[in-house]
């Protein structure tokens, strides 16, 4: 897919993690997505003493991409500090469903174990451009 290897991907996560700004939670996460042309744009969780103005990596990652013109990514890897994967979580998925296909590749790393799954497996039924059509 693209000549990236998973290995590459994850790397990058890891390589974002080390930049989290989480003092409130001590929970570190780096994101690394691949986009459709090829690119990989990471990010890391960043927290606020306002939690509603906290971001997850995810989307620190995906929103990195579309600033740079990017649209459409078929894989996203996310690594933690924490034990067990580091599940998305709701607003993260939905903004995967918006900028991500139905079979796009999401990575899960829990202490060197990885957990491959469609997005469609992560976010089933999910809510898409397609529920607003009138027709």
């Amino acid at each position: 897919m693209i000549g990236v290897k998973n290995e590459e991907l994850l790397a990058a996560a890891r390589a974002a993690m080390e930049h989290s700004y989480s003092p409130y939670s001590g929970f570190r996460v780096g994101a690394a997505v691949l986009a459709q042309s090829g690119r990989i744009y990471s990010g890391c969780n960043i927290e606020n003493a306002s939690y509603g103005a906290t971001i997850c990596a995810e989307r620190c990652a995906i929103f990195s991409g579309i600033a740079q013109g990017e649209r459409r990514f078929i894989k996203l890897a996310v690594v933690s500090s924490g034990d067990g994967y580091p599940w998305p979580c709701g607003i993260c998925r939905q903004v995967m469903l918006e900028f991500m296909p139905p079979e796009g590749s999401i990575l899960l790393e829990d202490k060197g174990k990885i957990l491959e799954l469609a997005l469609d497996e992560l976010m089933p039924h999910g809510f898409t451009k397609e529920a607003l059509s009138s027709e």
